[in-house]
C-alpha cells in the first residue's frame, strides 16, 4: 500500500517493514498525531551488537519523522530470559550484573537518539520499575487469566523448543506475559501505542496488543522488521571472531569499519538503506557499481555506518588507517594495537604465539594452518616458517611490529616495559 505518514513511508522505502498489525490504522494515526513507540532490549551482556541495529535504527527513523521513542531496558525481563530463537535456557544473572550491563549498554543509544524532556525526545525506561513490584497472585488474577495456554503453546518460541525436546522452564514460559504487560504499562504511563521489534517477537507483541484491548480497551499497534542475514545466509553481526559489538571498548572503531567494509557484494545496497542515512537516489547509484568500483561503495558504507556510531572523526581515522594498511602497506596509530612485553621480545617471540596474542588466530594450531596457507605476514613480508621467532629487531621505525593475516586483518604489536 501507499502510506500517508512520513514514518511508514520511510520504513517501507528502506526495507524495515516485515509485519504490521493494522497498516491502515497505524498509518492514519502516524499521519495525524505524535506516535509514542518502544523497543525492548534485555541486559544479557555489557554491549548490544550489530544484530540490534535494526531496532535502534527504527527508533531513529521514528524520531526523525517527528515521533517519540522509548528505549525499554529489560532490567526485569532479563531476570526471566526470552526463549525466542533460543535452543536452551538463558543463564540466570545477578542483579548486580544486570545493573552493570544496563549502564554499559546505555552509552550506544546516545549516538542514535536525542534524549530529553521534549515532546519527541527519547526516554529510557527500566521495566524493573514495575515488574519487580508485582505480587504474583494478584498479577495472575488480573492479567494471567487473559492468556490461553493453548495459544501460548502455538508460538514458535515455545513450539520449536518442545519439538526439539529441549527444556523450556516455567520461568521462560512466563516471558511473553511479562512482555505483554510491559506494553500495557508503557501505554498507561506514557501513552505508548506502538511496539516495534524483530520478526521473532511478533507473537509476544501481538499478545501485548490483545492484553491492551482486554484490560484497557486500548487500540495498540505492532511493526516488526525482518531478521537480517547476509546474502550467503550468515546471521547479521556474527563473524569468525565473534559478535560485532557496538561499544568501542569491545570492538574498536577500526574493526567496526572493517566489518562494514567486508560486506558481501549483494548486500551493499540493502545495508546502505538500512544502516545509513544516505539519499535513496545515491544508494541506487552506488549499488549498480561493479568490480573494483563496488569496493568504493563498501568504503562509503563503512565510513557512514561507523560515523553514526563512533562519530565522523573516528570514522575518518578508521578509513585512513585501512587505506594505509591496504593501499600503502604502512601502519597507522588507529590500527588495532596489542602491547607485548619487551622481555618476551628479548627472549624471542614465536610467530605462532604472536598470532594468538594479536587475536588474529584463536590457537597455535590455527596459526600453523594459516602460515602453511601463505596467509601470514610480518611487517608486510610473507612468513612460511612456523618455527620463526623474532626479537625487538623486528620493531619498525614507527615503534611497532605489524602482523597481518590475509589482506584485510592487521594488528600492531607494541613493545612495553
Amino acid at each position: 500500500m501507499t502510506y500517508k505518514s512520513d514514518f511508514l513511508r520511510e520504513l517501507d522505502a528502506r526495507g524495515y517493514i516485515h509485519q504490521l498489525s493494522d497498516p491502515e490504522g497505524l498509518d492514519a494515526y502516524a499521519a495525524k498525531e505524535t506516535v509514542t513507540a518502544y523497543i525492548g532490549f534485555d541486559c544479557t551482556g555489557p554491549s548490544l551488537h550489530v544484530g540490534h541495529l535494526m531496532g535502534i535504527m527504527m527508533l531513529r527513523r521514528l524520531q526523525q519523522a517527528g515521533h517519540k521513542p522509548i528505549v525499554l531496558m529489560g532490567g526485569g525481563t532479563t531476570k526471566v530470559g526470552d526463549p525466542s530463537g533460543k535452543d536452551e535456557s538463558r543463564q540466570i544473572l545477578t542483579d548486580e550484573t544486570i545493573a552493570d550491563n544496563m549502564a554499559s549498554i546505555k552509552t550506544a543509544f546516545s549516538q542514535f537518539l536525542t534524549f530529553g524532556d521534549g515532546p519527541t525526545d527519547a526516554i529510557m525506561v527500566n521495566n524493573a520499575e514495575w515488574l519487580d513490584k508485582l505480587e504474583y497472585i494478584p498479577f495472575l488474577r488480573d492479567y494471567g487469566r487473559h492468556f490461553s495456554v493453548n495459544r501460548m503453546m502455538s508460538f514458535d518460541s515455545v513450539k520449536l523448543r518442545l519439538e526439539r525436546e529441549q527444556p523450556l522452564s516455567f520461568l521462560e514460559f512466563n516471558y511473553m506475559i511479562l512482555q505483554a504487560y510491559d506494553f500495557v504499562e508503557l501505554n498507561r504511563r506514557f501513552g505508548c501505542r506502538l511496539q516495534m521489534g524483530g520478526s521473532d517477537q511478533w507473537g509476544n507483541i501481538v499478545n501485548g496488543i490483545d492484553l491492551g484491548r482486554r484490560v484497557s480497551a486500548m487500540e495498540l499497534f505492532a511493526v516488526t522488521c525482518p531478521l537480517i542475514t547476509t546474502s550467503s545466509g550468515a546471521k547479521m553481526g556474527k563473524t569468525a571472531s565473534g559478535a560485532v559489538w557496538l561499544n568501542a571498548d569491545m570492538r574498536t572503531p577500526y574493526d567496526y569499519w572493517q566489518f562494514w567494509r567486508n560486506t558481501e557484494d549483494a548486500d551493499v545496497g540493502r545495508f546502505l538503506r538500512l544502516f545509513t542515512e544516505m539519499p535513496l537516489a545515491e544508494i541506487e547509484r552506488l549499488e549498480k557499481l561493479e568490480g573494483a568500483d563496488l569496493n568504493e561503495a563498501k568504503k562509503v558504507l563503512a565510513t557512514a555506518a561507523t560515523a553514526m556510531l563512533h562519530g565522523q572523526d573516528e570514522a575518518g581515522r578508521a578509513a585512513e588507517a585501512a587505506r594505509a594498511a591496504f593501499e600503502q602497506g604502512t601502519t597507522s596509530a588507529d590500527m588495532p594495537t596489542v602491547n607485548v612485553p619487551t622481555a618476551d621480545l628479548a627472549a624471542g617471540l614465536g610467530i605462532l604465539n604472536a598470532l594468538v596474542l594479536a587475536g588474529l588466530c584463536p590457537s597455535t594450531s590455527d596459526a600453523r594452518r594459516q602460515i602453511k596457507g601463505g596467509a601470514v605476514k610480518l611487517n608486510d613480508v610473507g612468513i612460511s616458517d612456523e618455527r620463526l621467532t623474532f626479537t625487538d629487531s623486528a620493531v619498525t621505525a614507527d615503534g611497532v611490529i605489524k602482523l597481518s593475516l590475509g589482506k584485510k586483518k592487521h594488528v600492531l604489536l607494541k613493545p612495553e616495559a
